[in-house]
């Protein structure tokens, strides 16, 4: 079967059931499990799927990926970027990291600084950093279990009560109008408490929120600082940081 077909079949595939792995679509094709994965990752690349371990799954505007599933996507590029993140951070400064997988090996990175104070409404931070730094502090909120994320009005009544020197967020989307973008309100609630107490904002993101959408806005590039990712920018989206002032890293580059 020529690639064209194959790639329109696995789409489809991908559409009935939301997700297909490698073995199986080998399987179904009769190809080897080398030709799937490049026929996924010119998928990805395209915006049509997004890559998990073991195979692929099919993007939405509307609904994120599953926390487990984030996990997995793109480790190395997120651990290239917490690192390039984590160099720019000073020691003896007050930060907040919100909720993210981005922001998560963030907080791994960040197990090196010293005396830092960091506040989070993500768990899996406090609890990466609580053991090294030497002040972790929680907020308050109502508690999503998929994730250890804390949203709703008792985290931004948390977070008003401080200034912190940094902030390091994540998003789920990117728009090139350069519009940040996630899925939950109550989320991008707390991340606009987030920036207007911050001194200095940091946004994390990888590569393939460039070709997601999601229906909620954080707000906008315009308003962060720093913009640490894994790949240059498309061109239009560097051109407004440009505009903006807003300082590109590529980690690696």
């Amino acid at each position: 079967m020529a690639q064209t077909f194959r790639q329109a079949e696995i789409l489809e595939l991908a559409r009935r059931s939301g997700k297909v792995t490698v073995d199986g679509l080998s399987d179904h094709f009769g190809v080897a499990v080398q030709t799937i994965r490049r026929d996924l990752a010119d998928l990805a690349d395209t915006g049509h799927l997004q890559r998990v371990h073991g195979g692929a799954i099919l993007g939405s505007s509307t609904q994120n990926i599953d926390y487990a599933q984030r996990q997995d996507l793109n480790r190395t590029a997120k651990a290239a970027i917490a690192k390039a993140c984590a160099e720019i951070l000073p020691d003896d400064a007050s930060m907040f990291l919100n909720i993210g997988t981005t922001t998560e090996a963030t907080a791994v990175e960040l197990g090196r600084h010293q005396n830092l104070m960091v506040v989070t409404n993500n768990i899996n931070v406090a609890t990466t950093l609580s053991p090294t730094t030497s002040k972790v502090i929680l907020t308050g909120g109502t508690l999503r279990p998929k994730d250890g994320g804390l949203v709703g009005p008792m985290a931004i009544e948390t977070i008003r009560n401080f200034k912190f020197d940094h902030a390091v967020i994540g998003c789920s989307a990117l728009d090139v109008d350069g519009d940040i973008l996630d899925f939950d309100i109550q989320e991008v609630g707390v991340t606009h408490a987030i920036i207007s107490q911050s001194r200095h904002v940091t946004l994390v993101a990888d590569h393939t929120k460039f070709d997601r959408n999601a229906p909620v806005r954080i707000g906008s590039i315009q308003q962060v600082d720093c913009f640490v990712t894994d790949r240059p920018l498309p061109p239009e989206l560097q051109a407004k940081c440009d505009d903006w002032n807003t300082k590109v890293i590529v980690a690696g580059a």
